[in-house]
């Protein structure tokens, strides 16, 4: 039988270069992996037969009963989100809990990456009902980037095309949320800094609690796809596996890309274990449900969402 060729549109993330390589391949399938520069929409792309999605999008999807997708518990991007909150390098503020009442800037309102983030404010005790939230782009604005998703925004939530960090340097914003930093924050002459001073430190503190590093991206695949080839899911899921340890063992090996890498993935397998982005449902039950629980919590689900649902066997 002649194996399936699908075609999967991907950030370049460096776990992904041994596949990207043509160095790890499936005997199951083959593969066309498209290096794209943004998340792409699988479900708009003819092409794809699948790639990297929005975690926040495809829950929020299965919630509403839209099952085209089918997604792996296979999160290629996963990161905490503490290092998200910037303020102005002479602001006051330090800790998440003074953001109570704040005019706060962010880059999406249903992103999984914010979701994350307003959850620590809410852990913080941050009401969020009080905040006066802005939506747009950190620097230059996006045209056709949907950053507020299909529902209806609260009141206290509304949406600019002015460039948030503009916003924030002109005192008119207390803090934005971004998971990218804006142009010239890594200069001595950066106007922002991050809300914590020691955002590593707190980081490490939510992994104790918790025990997970929260997912952002996953990898889905269309539905119509799964159904002529059953095998598919586990089959991507098993070479991405190796694709990550594989990565990981060269890293280790060739640690000359950074000044500092090896220690880096030293305190990194100290403080998390040897695997800090473990794929499979099992391994990312306790983050799924905590996101689920999010998502209603924070109003963006107008109902609760059932974990077992998010990956259904």
């Amino acid at each position: 039988m002649t194996k399936p060729r699908i075609r999967l549109g991907l950030r370049d993330w460096d776990h992904l270069v041994p596949v990207a390589t043509g160095t790890l391949t499936s005997e199951a399938f083959d593969l066309d992996l498209d290096s794209r520069a943004m998340t792409p929409d699988v479900l708009s792309e003819p092409e794809l037969d699948g790639g990297e999605t929005s975690f926040s999008r495809y829950v929020l999807g299965r919630a509403q009963g839209d099952d085209r997708l089918v997604g792996l518990p296979v999160f290629v991007m996963r990161g905490f989100r503490h290092r998200c909150v910037l303020v102005r390098r002479d602001s006051e503020l330090r800790e998440f809990a003074e953001l109570k009442g704040a005019r706060v800037g962010l880059t999406g309102w249903p992103d999984s990456g914010n979701t994350w983030t307003r959850a620590l404010l809410r852990a913080a005790g941050v009401d969020l009902t009080g905040i006066e939230w802005t939506v747009g782009a950190v620097d230059a604005p996006e045209p056709g980037k949907d950053r507020v998703g299909g529902a209806k925004l609260p009141d206290n939530v509304s949406v600019t095309d002015v460039s948030l960090a503009e916003e924030l340097a002109a005192g008119r914003l207390d803090a934005i949320m971004t998971p990218f930093m804006p142009a010239g924050f890594f200069t001595p002459e950066s106007r922002f800094r991050h809300l914590l001073a020691d955002h590593p430190a707190a980081e490490l503190d939510y992994f104790h609690r918790n025990g997970f590093i929260p997912g952002i991206h996953l990898v889905t695949l269309k539905r119509e796809v799964v159904e002529r080839h059953p095998e598919l899911p586990g089959a991507v899921q098993e070479l991405f596996e190796r694709s990550k340890r594989h990565w990981l063992a060269r890293r280790r090996l060739l640690t000359d890309t950074t000044p500092w890498l090896l220690a880096d993935l030293s305190r990194t397998r100290e403080a998390f274990g040897e695997d800090w982005m473990p794929y499979g449902t099992a391994a990312n039950a306790a983050m799924t449900a905590a996101f689920c629980a999010e998502l209603h919590a924070q109003g963006i689900a107008p109902a609760s969402i059932d974990p077992q649902e998010v990956f259904p066997s």
